[in-house]
């Protein structure tokens, strides 16, 4: 929920906290700036107990930084215009999952909890991002496939959903907020296929019982920074260890299926409760996730610390204009809303200056974004035989950024799962278009059929951008 900021920047919780009903996994910046704001204005409208148990599976961090002020913290709404703070109290607990899986597993058994949210990321979900399969080769998942105490977020998942069938407690929902296409289905496929390797009729009871919504989330939230933290204190007086930053921008659509109707009441909050997600889901994924990282890429290697910085270069303002004319025609408009004057706001939030949103912040775990975020779409053109000069450049780019080393020779630090595979797959050729051939070989990221259909057109881009640089590259592409 909602506080006043306190003055002595500490959180005064009040005996009338909700209890909780919902528990996260992956309890990053986005979430706290994103998902915990929409529950907290939900309880707000009207009531209910849906306070939430944050989990960090990774690292405790996040726990150690909001521990100080009671599981408090500032989200801060960053504009040109002036900046909105709010505090948020809507966290009850922050459990650490290396430090005690069973603690997680109990929160996510409790029948109070019938929501379990996560943001873990495309990489968090251990699958295979061209065929959408459980990686079963996994490290996490060959734990998680002999141990009652899991390590991945479809292990919590799973072993979670098995206490409560044998505890005879309803499913709780999972709700997914990650940008994967038809992220519910997906969540629950993967589900489900773990499930079927540890206990058959587990898997028939979720597949029967279980409810996975899908959703599209839409909130610009920049990492915090030191600079941040130091920022926020002096303009609240409040010191805070986790603040948040975002746009004033968020957008929420969730497919109203939930385990016997029970959740927030979200459109309350704004939440767009729909059947099917799905338009929504493709729009925001092409037009924005897509660009943003064509932009990561191309502006990171142009040498553009930000977003903001990127698309304040005329010639990257022109890019990402291509880039949508491209991009447009495989997407099917949500009802009531004009393609083009979704472009022109997506611009407007990319130009924001108060929002520092860097371009190697989202150029992070690129093998397991492209294929959703640049590869349906350009499988979708090749097949209609329509332009893909700037969504191949956009590629090319990416596959400069993980060589390892940009333009100048210096070498950048590349946060990807495949980062040691794919440098030295690059390492190991002779030339430009001998890149694009072995990294194309990737199936991981690269289907077979789409590789091939790739191979001509990234490499003439590839052997361009080595030869004259990105922003020459760019501006080729570009009307």
């Amino acid at each position: 929920m909602e506080a006043p900021l306190p003055a002595d920047g500490l959180a005064h919780r009040a005996d009338t906290r909700p209890a909780t009903g919902i528990v996260h996994l992956g309890l990053g910046a986005f979430f706290r700036a994103f998902g915990c704001v929409y529950i907290a204005d939900a309880m707000a409208a009207s009531g209910g107990n849906w306070g939430i148990i944050g989990v960090s599976l990774r690292s405790p961090d996040t726990r150690d930084a909001l521990r100080a002020r009671d599981w408090s913290y500032i989200a801060a709404s960053f504009a040109p215009d002036g900046n909105k703070m709010r505090n948020i109290t809507v966290l009850n607990d922050v459990l650490v999952a290396p430090e005690n899986p069973a603690a997680v597993l109990a929160a996510m058994a409790d029948p109070a909890v019938k929501i379990v949210t996560l943001t873990v990321t495309e990489k968090g979900y251990c699958h295979n991002p061209a065929t959408g399969a459980l990686n079963l080769d996994h490290p996490d998942i060959q734990h998680d496939l002999t141990k009652d105490l899991p390590v991945s977020a479809p292990g919590y998942l799973v072993r979670a959903l098995a206490l409560r069938k044998a505890a005879g407690v309803a499913p709780f929902t999972v709700l997914t907020c990650d940008n994967l296409p038809e992220n519910g289905r997906l969540v629950r496929g993967l589900v489900l296929q773990l499930a079927q390797q540890i206990d058959p009729t587990l898997a028939d009871w979720i597949r029967t019982e279980g409810r996975f919504p899908a959703t599209m989330v839409d909130r610009i939230t920049p990492a915090t920074t030191d600079a941040d933290i130091t920022y926020i204190a002096a303009l609240s007086g409040v010191t805070d260890a986790a603040p948040v930053m975002h746009e004033p921008f968020a957008q929420w659509a969730v497919e109203d299926d939930f385990v016997g109707g029970a959740r927030p009441d979200l459109a309350a909050a704004g939440v767009e409760l729909v059947s099917d997600v799905t338009a929504h889901e493709q729009m925001k994924l092409r037009m924005l996730n897509g660009t943003h990282s064509a932009l990561a890429y191309t502006g990171y290697l142009a040498g553009h610390d930000t977003i903001a910085d990127t698309v304040a270069d005329p010639v990257f303002a022109g890019y990402v204009r291509a880039l949508w004319a491209e991009i447009m025609p495989t997407v099917e408009a949500p009802e009531g809303v004009r393609l083009s004057d979704y472009a022109d706001a997506l611009f407007n939030r990319y130009a924001n200056p108060a929002i520092r949103h860097r371009t190697w912040q989202i150029a992070m775990d690129g093998s397991q974004k492209l294929p959703q975020r640049i590869l349906g779409t350009l499988r979708d053109n090749l097949s209609a035989g329509r332009k893909v000069d700037g969504l191949c450049v956009a590629v090319a780019a990416w596959m400069r950024y993980v060589s390892g080393t940009d333009e100048a020779g210096k070498p950048i630090d590349v946060r990807d799962p495949l980062a040691d595979r794919l440098r030295d797959l690059a390492a190991q050729q002779n030339n430009p278009a001998d890149i694009v051939t072995a990294l194309l070989s990737v199936e991981d990221i690269f289907p077979a059929d789409l590789a091939a259909q790739l191979k001509t057109p990234v490499t003439a881009a590839v052997e361009n951008l080595w030869a004259n640089g990105v922003r020459a590259t760019v501006q080729e592409v570009t009307p």
